[in-house]
């Protein structure tokens, strides 16, 4: 049904899980996998005559978000390894982590994203914005939201 499968992460505990899912859902469909992790665009202090010598130059600040992606998604790949399932990894940088990662999965061919939710609904998905619904508004492939079920007592 599916041949590669998109699977989005931010490094959060949410999003681990949701990776795992993913992972899963990809190994029972024979699927390969497509790791990403959105980085925002550098950032240049303004309203700053001098920037001050402790502020990254950008350089450094891709080669952070880098390394950074990589932590990220070393889950996913850890993941795939275990269940011989085919996956690559990327980092990406831009403004709209959902423009990108629409984009992304465009541009290397999946038919499928793969996303978490953090389950919040009225006010609070209104105010915050939702990268999930920013993907449902603008994807043209199927995006199958993964939500994780609260454990009872939790919060």
């Amino acid at each position: 049904m599916y041949r590669k499968i998109l699977i989005t992460t931010d490094g959060s505990a949410v999003s681990s899980k949701t990776a795992c899912a993913g992972v899963q859902f990809a190994e029972q469909l024979g699927a390969e996998v497509l790791a990403l992790f959105v980085a925002p665009e550098y950032q240049y202090p303004i309203y700053v005559e001098i920037i001050p010598p402790s502020y990254p130059s950008e350089d450094e600040y891709r080669a952070a978000m880098q390394r950074a992606g990589q932590e990220h998604t070393q889950d996913v790949l850890a993941s795939c390894a275990r269940r011989n399932v085919r996956c690559e990894a990327l980092t990406a940088f831009h403004e709209s982590a959902a423009l990108k990662i629409v984009d992304v999965a465009q541009q290397h061919g999946c038919d499928l994203i793969f996303m978490g939710s953090h389950g919040r609904s009225g006010w609070g998905q209104l105010l915050l914005g939702s990268v999930t619904n920013k993907v449902l508004q603008h994807s043209k492939i199927p995006v199958l939201v993964h939500r994780l079920i609260k454990e009872p007592g939790s919060k």
